[in-house]
């Protein structure tokens, strides 16, 4: 009997995964409330002992260690208690054995669902101790059921619910298919423990990464950020910072096989490692592959950065429908416009000339000094400029009679001089004036130049070898072969043309 008990005791711990500890304490407590139903009073409190190795249960009634006893069913005074135990005092509780017998039919059915209770609680929070240990872990799961709301999946000890919002739109989910998941969340349940899992959350992708790649596992390699759009396209930025490790290659692996288990897991998901850089500007442009990056330009205030690519590859900068942008976007946690080379280059253009402005603006004072001075060494026109010679001459002239003297001056002077001494008469010295001025005159005409003549012979047209003295119209041919003739035998086009029709003459 014992060892039979012993069998099923091991049997059913094994059943629910149970400790053998746990299973006896169970058993414990169903039957104290057994021996409680049947044969004590409901004040009375019941503490059961079973022996694992022998099966034996002892019964004890629980009773509190009182000068003065008022309830005997859970009360014992000191001096009682002294008897059992030399060393009790007051408020102790004491165990007193009491008679076994045998349990009826409804004490064993109370003990028979008070086991099966306590040992699905002990279960219960066993399998949430458990799980509560793997959040943020990935389990591997089997689909058991497709709802509208959400899918459950088997965990093996229990069962976990994916919502909606935690699947991937692009996967198509099926009853037995198996698949890893992500732990989202670990609740305790009124009856199970509630366990959420995802499929969507980027942390799925880490948790890959970490069961593939060694390098990750043992915190050689790490990964700096994920950004994830689920079923469609991620990128991981991985960083190292031992010598000689290439962190991409190695999440990569030879000929792509460590990645591809990744890849096969998330059904098809495309994945972008990019190597993560302290810079924000290389780390930037490395976010954006697979396109290249011409330059980067950084505003740190408002964490905002330009991105220049070839024109060719900006459609592939930005992705289908901007996901490539967005993913670079929050990988890096900067705000990311993406504009072509040209444009960047015309932007470069427009900035040049307000540098100018701002440039000559603060130099204005010596643009101006220069441009006075400029004005001031200009020649003057022509017409201002005799006017004012001929009025320095005048001013001057005053000043410069007294150091010199005019020919003409001193010719005079000599003539008076003469006149003075009485070498000559007064009709003889207007005379020599007089010839004195004619030839002056006569100088002055010599150095005029020569005028030409015009003659009216320009202004006639010439007429054609036997035209009538009648008015004819003249055409543009008709002019251009005279003028031909004239300026040395050259003949018009229709001349040359209607002699090649003629041919060749013959002498006769």
């Amino acid at each position: 009997m014992k060892s039979d008990f012993l069998i099923a005791l091991t049997q059913l711990a094994a059943e629910r995964n149970l400790p053998r500890n746990t299973v006896i304490s169970a058993i414990e407590l169903a039957l104290a409330a057994a021996y409680k139903k049947d044969n004590f009073d409901p004040d009375q409190n019941i503490s059961v002992t079973m022996d694992p190795g022998s099966g034996d249960v002892t019964v004890y009634v629980l009773k509190q260690v009182v000068e003065t006893v008022e309830n005997e069913l859970i009360e014992i005074s000191l001096e009682e208690a002294k008897k059992i135990i030399p060393s009790s005092e007051i408020n102790d509780t004491m165990k007193i054995d009491s008679h076994l017998y045998n349990a009826g039919r409804i004490a064993a059915q109370t003990a028979k669902q008070v086991v099966m209770q306590k040992l699905r609680e002990a279960e219960r929070d066993l399998i949430f101790e458990e799980y509560a240990e793997k959040f943020d872990n990935v389990v591997t799961g089997n689909i058991t059921k497709v709802e509208p709301g959400g899918v459950t999946a088997d965990l093996g000890r229990t069962e976990a619910y994916m919502p909606d919002r935690e699947k991937v739109n692009s996967e198509r989910y099926r009853v037995n298919q198996k698949l890893k998941f992500y732990i989202l969340e670990v609740n305790k349940g009124t009856r199970n423990p509630e366990i959420i899992i995802s499929r969507a959350h980027k942390d799925l992708l880490r948790k890959l990464f970490e069961v593939e790649i060694p390098e990750i596992s043992n915190r050689v390699v790490e990964i700096k950020s994920i950004s994830r759009e689920p079923g469609s396209r991620s990128k991981i930025a991985v960083w190292t910072e031992q010598e000689g490790v290439d962190a991409v290659g190695s999440c990569v692996g030879l000929r792509g096989i460590r990645i591809q288990n990744i890849v096969n897991e998330l059904q098809g998901e495309k994945i972008d490692i990019v190597q993560w850089n302290s810079d924000p500007k290389v780390f930037i442009a490395n976010s954006l592959n697979p396109s290249q990056v011409l330059n980067v330009n950084l505003d740190y205030d408002n964490e905002n950065a330009v991105v220049a690519v070839q024109d060719k590859q900006l459609s592939l900068a930005i992705g289908k429908e901007g996901q490539n942008a967005r993913l670079a976007a929050k990988l890096t946690g900067w705000k990311i416009d993406i504009i072509s080379g040209s444009e960047a280059e015309q932007m470069e253009l427009n900035k040049e000339p307000e540098k100018d402005t701002v440039e000559l603006d603060n130099i204005v004072p010596e643009t101006e000094t220069e441009t006075a001075i400029i004005e001031n060494n200009q020649p003057e026109p022509l017409e201002e400029q005799g006017l004012e010679e001929m009025e320095v001459e005048i001013v001057a002239e005053p000043v410069s009679v007294e150091n010199t003297v005019a020919p003409d001056e001193i010719e005079k002077s000599e003539v008076d001089l003469a006149l003075d001494r009485g070498e000559i008469s007064i009709e003889e010295a207007l005379a020599n004036l007089e010839i004195e001025e004619t030839t002056k005159d006569e100088k002055i005409e010599s150095e005029e130049p020569e005028s030409i003549s015009l003659t009216d012979d320009i202004w006639q047209i010439p007429q054609l070898a036997g035209s009538n003295d009648s008015p004819q119209i003249r055409f543009a041919e008709d002019i251009v072969e005279t003028q031909g003739r004239d300026q040395g035998g050259k003949k018009s086009r229709k001349t040359r043309n209607t002699k090649n029709k003629k041919g060749p003459t013959t002498n006769k």
